[in-house]
C-alpha cells in the first residue's frame, strides 16, 4: 500500500514545527520556564539574579508581586523578608504589612527596607523552600507567616511536581517545554475568562469538592498540623543556624459561634509558634494583636485582612521589632 504524499509531508512539516518551536522556547525562554513545572518546588524559581540585582517575578511556579532588591544589602540598612501566603501578600506590596513595615520602622528612625515574599496557596513545605532561599540575600530578619489553610494546595502541587519529573511513559510529552506551556495555561487558567460559565463553574465546584473530600479523610488534618509544626521548626533551624533572626507570625481567623457572635481563633497556631520561641527566634500573634480592637472592620472576609489591618499588624510588628530588642541583633 502506497503512502500518501500530502500526509507523509504534512507530518514531516508539523514535525519540523514542534521541533522548531521547542528550541525558541528552550533558547529564548529558559529563564522564564525554568522551574516552572514544579509548581514552587524548585528551589530558586521566581529569583532572578541579574547585574547585582534581585528581582522576585511571577516565574517558575512561584507568584511574587514584582520587587527588586540589591544583592548586597545596603549598609546601614535592615533589611526584612516576609515569607508567607495570600494573607501575607495582601492586595499590593504597598498596603501590605510587609510594605507597610519599613514605613513603620523609618518612622521610628530606623532605616528599613522590607519586602513581600508571601504567595497565595503555599503551605509550610512552600514557605520553606522560599525561606531557605532568600536567605543567600543576607537578611537582617526574616518574618514567616505561620498558617495551617494551604496544606491540602502544598500536597496537592508536591505530587505535581514530582509527576512531572518522573520518567514513566505517560510524562514523556511533558518532557517538551513547549507542551508543558500548553499543559499550564489549563491548570493557569490562562484563557478562563472566555470558556462559558457553566464550565467554570463546574471546574471550581470540583476543586473544592476535592479539597473538602482530601480534608475530611482519616487523618489529613492532623497531618497537615504535623506538617506546619515540622517545617516551622526547620524555618527556624535554618535561619538561626544562618545567625538570621526569625519572627513567626501565627495567623488568627474568624469563626461565628452559633449565637451569631464572632471571636479569633488560631488553630493552634500559637501553641506551634510558641514552642519555637527561644534566643533569636520571636511570636507575635495576630490573635493577640487584633483580638483587642474592633477586629471585624480590618478582615476583608474571615481569613484575610484589609490594608487597614495590615497596617495595624505591621504597627505592632515593628513595635515587636523595637522592644523585644530585635534590630539590636543586626550583625
Amino acid at each position: 500500500m502506497k503512502s500518501n504524499p500530502l500526509i507523509s509531508h504534512a507530518l514531516l512539516f508539523g514535525a519540523c514545527l514542534m521541533i522548531a518551536v521547542e528550541l525558541a522556547v528552550r533558547i529564548f525562554f529558559q529563564d522564564n520556564m525554568s522551574g516552572r513545572f514544579e509548581y514552587g518546588f524548585h528551589p530558586s524559581a521566581g529569583f532572578i539574579e541579574e547585574d547585582g540585582q534581585v528581582h522576585l517575578k511571577r516565574t517558575g511556579g512561584r507568584r511574587f508581586r514584582p520587587q527588586s532588591f540589591t544583592v548586597e544589602p545596603p549598609e546601614g540598612v535592615f533589611r526584612i523578608f516576609v515569607i508567607g501566603d495570600s494573607v501575607t501578600r495582601g492586595s499590593s506590596v504597598e498596603s501590605s504589612y510587609a510594605g507597610r513595615l519599613a514605613v513603620e520602622l523609618k518612622a521610628r528612625g530606623i532605616s528599613a527596607e522590607s519586602y513581600n515574599l508571601g504567595i497565595g496557596g503555599h503551605g509550610a513545605r512552600r514557605k520553606h523552600l522560599t525561606l531557605v532561599h532568600s536567605l543567600n540575600y543576607k537578611p537582617d530578619l526574616v518574618v514567616l507567616h505561620i498558617n495551617n489553610s494551604n496544606e491540602f494546595e502544598d500536597e496537592r502541587e508536591f505530587l505535581r511536581s514530582t509527576e512531572f519529573n518522573s520518567w514513566h511513559p505517560r510524562n514523556w510529552p511533558m518532557k517538551s517545554i513547549a507542551l508543558r506551556r500548553v499543559y499550564e495555561m489549563k491548570t493557569e487558567k490562562v484563557f478562563w475568562r472566555w470558556i462559558p460559565a457553566s464550565i467554570r463553574i463546574s471546574q471550581s465546584k470540583n476543586d473544592a469538592d476535592a479539597e473538602i473530600v482530601a480534608m475530611s479523610s482519616e487523618g489529613a488534618t492532623e497531618r497537615w498540623n504535623q506538617r506546619v509544626q515540622e517545617m516551622t521548626g526547620e524555618s527556624t533551624r535554618v535561619a538561626m543556624a544562618n545567625n538570621i533572626p526569625i519572627l513567626l507570625v501565627s495567623q488568627a481567623k474568624i469563626i461565628e459561634e452559633l449565637n451569631g457572635s464572632r471571636r479569633l481563633e488560631d488553630n493552634g497556631l500559637e501553641k506551634i509558634a510558641e514552642d519555637q520561641v527561644t534566643n533569636g527566634a520571636f511570636h507575635l500573634s495576630m490573635k493577640q494583636v487584633l483580638g483587642n480592637l474592633e477586629f471585624e472592620p480590618l478582615y476583608a472576609d474571615r481569613s484575610h485582612l484589609r490594608a487597614e489591618g495590615h497596617e495595624v499588624m505591621a504597627k505592632a510588628i515593628a513595635r515587636k521589632l523595637i522592644d523585644s530588642g530585635i534590630l539590636s541583633l543586626k550583625k
